[in-house]
């Protein structure tokens, strides 16, 4: 069983900074990727960053500059640091994650989401 949970979200004015935390727990082998999405209200859910265990990202070029990711592997946890926050980047943030389990020689990767968590920026 593996659960991905969220912190740091809440409500802040527009050029704010929020962090956001994401630990995975369980029974975890190993996890290739992890990071954020995010959907806005009535909007489909986007990508916001993603970073595999080695470091490599994936972003969304429009946060560039604003937005940080990083990740401590021995913790399971993703960060990201957002700054210069917009009303704009209002949305429910949702970590996810690609991982192996243990319990088996070779286990698949399986998808995981956190149950997500609100960030609202006020103008």
């Amino acid at each position: 069983q593996v659960q991905l949970v969220e912190s740091g979200g809440g409500l802040v004015q527009a050029g704010g900074s929020l962090t956001l935390s994401c630990t995975a727990s369980g029974s975890i082998a190993s996890i290739d990727v992890m990071g954020w999405y995010r959907q806005p209200p009535g909007k489909q859910r986007e990508l916001v960053a993603m970073i595999t265990s080695g470091g490599n990202i994936n972003q969304e070029d429009s946060l560039k500059g604003r937005f940080t990711i990083s990740r401590d592997n021995a913790k399971n946890t993703v960060i990201l640091q957002m700054n210069g926050l917009k009303p704009e980047d209002t949305a429910v943030y949702y970590c996810n994650a690609l991982l192996r389990t243990t319990g088996s020689a070779s286990s698949p990767l399986y998808n995981y989401w956190g149950q997500g968590t609100q960030v609202t920026v006020s103008s």
